[in-house]
């Protein structure tokens, strides 16, 4: 709380912007802005209409590097939807599923350079990718036909001048199990992966049955709250092993305390972890 009420008084210090704006950028090359007063955060974006659902995404300011933009795909949780992933407040008094965080994943990831998409599940509600039939015939899923349409969409350009080859994952609960998918059904597109509060991708909370996995599983950061108890910490860590028995890079970072969301750590977890692969 003491934190929270610095923040705060930090902000209202500064006052309003000579034009009266009371929004500024934290850096001036950022594509988001923090409200002085209220310490709420947004990011600016595009919205492209993909198989009738919308894909929110923004590039970093200035020129894209040789090949593009590297891209990372963050699969939001059940109920949520792509577009809150984009803004949120210091001042929410629920700040559900690590929400602020979430967004601030967002600006360290515009900030360095990474483009960022945030595509939709149908009626924002969960990922096929843990729901039957379609966790365990997942070629019959509308997610995996809307995921090949939105990578057939990167390789086109639509989303600008993105790589087509350095390319991301992320995702919150059902987005994590989503996040798990690009590893199981899209072998070797992906060059690094980061699921919070899930597990192996057609698990389901508490079950969970962690396969065989791949050999060319991306390096994978997992980020979980070790007092969850819709995701149980012990089926990560279950993923987690088997990454490890393979010796295919991997990190586990818990809060004890944390139930289900983003942690706090999680925006310099996945910066640091993305920008190592």
């Amino acid at each position: 709380m003491k934190t929270l009420l610095t923040l705060v008084l930090g902000f209202a210090a500064c006052g309003p912007l000579d034009d009266g704006s009371t929004d500024r950028p934290l850096n001036p090359t950022s594509r988001c802005t923090t409200n002085q007063l209220t310490g709420d955060l947004t990011c600016s974006h595009e919205v492209l209409s993909i198989d009738l659902r919308q894909v929110q995404y923004q590039t970093p300011l200035g020129a894209p590097p040789a090949g593009g933009w590297p891209v990372v795909i963050m699969f939001h949780a059940s109920f949520f939807g792509g577009e809150g992933t984009w803004s949120a407040s210091l001042l929410d008094p629920l700040n559900a599923f690590g929400r602020y965080a979430q967004t601030t994943i967002v600006e360290r990831l515009l900030d360095a350079g990474f483009a960022v998409l945030t595509p939709n599940a149908l009626a924002e509600w969960a990922w096929d990718t843990n729901l039957p039939p379609f966790s365990t015939v997942w070629q019959l899923a509308p997610d995996n036909q809307y995921m090949l349409d939105i990578f057939a969409a990167i390789d086109r350009g639509d989303f600008g001048p993105l790589s087509t080859t350095r390319w991301y994952a992320a995702g919150l609960s059902s987005g994590g199990y989503m996040t798990s998918r690009m590893a199981a059904s899209y072998g070797g597109r992906f060059h690094a992966l980061a699921i919070a509060s899930a597990s192996w991708a057609d698990c389901a909370g508490p079950i969970c049955n962690v396969p065989a996995l791949p050999a060319n599983h991306p390096p994978t950061l997992f980020l979980h709250g070790g007092a969850d108890l819709l995701v149980p910490v012990t089926t990560m860590y279950a993923y987690r092993d088997k990454l490890a028995a393979l010796g295919i890079p991997n990190r586990a970072v818990v809060d004890p305390l944390f139930m289900h969301g983003w942690i706090s750590v999680s925006p310099d977890e996945i910066l640091r972890w993305f920008t190592n692969y």
